[in-house]
């Protein structure tokens, strides 16, 4: 089994739709061993998406992941990199594939509900920067 690293955003838990992914998360087969609901600060969500400092959305990114709260996950599943990959959808919601999270609940690029690790690698820095071992059950 592979683990990998989940966000739901600032925009999908405003909108009330937590409860409609987690839903949706375990019908698609995957194991939630580690939850957590969080307020990142601006400097905590600096941290997190350090790789991305030098691009231009960087900015804008931390202050969307800092405005409110969000709730972070690992996930468990065979390929469950890949699998939850393929079940966010595209980046852009508006090239989302229909049925895929980001079709269904976000908005735009900058708000688009969700985030996973793209590698085995990310995952590896992704989950214990908000999961101690102990908390993965």
């Amino acid at each position: 089994m592979e683990k990998t690293f989940a966000i739901i955003k600032p925009d999908a838990f405003a909108a009330g739709h937590a409860g409609k992914i987690i839903s949706r998360i375990y019908e698609e087969g995957f194991r939630i061993v580690g939850l957590k609901k969080l307020f990142l600060s601006k400097k905590e969500a600096e941290g997190f998406y350090a790789v991305h400092r030098e691009r231009p959305f960087f900015g804008e990114l931390t202050d969307f992941m800092s405005s409110g709260p969000c709730v972070v996950m690992v996930l468990e599943a065979e390929d469950a990199i890949r699998k939850w990959r393929d079940f966010m959808g595209a980046t852009n919601p508006a090239d989302a594939a229909p049925g895929t999270l980001r079709k269904d609940f976000g908005t735009s690029i900058g708000e688009n509900a969700t985030h996973g690790s793209d590698a085995p690698e990310t995952a590896a820095f992704e989950i214990p920067y908000f999961f101690a071992g102990l908390e993965l059950l």
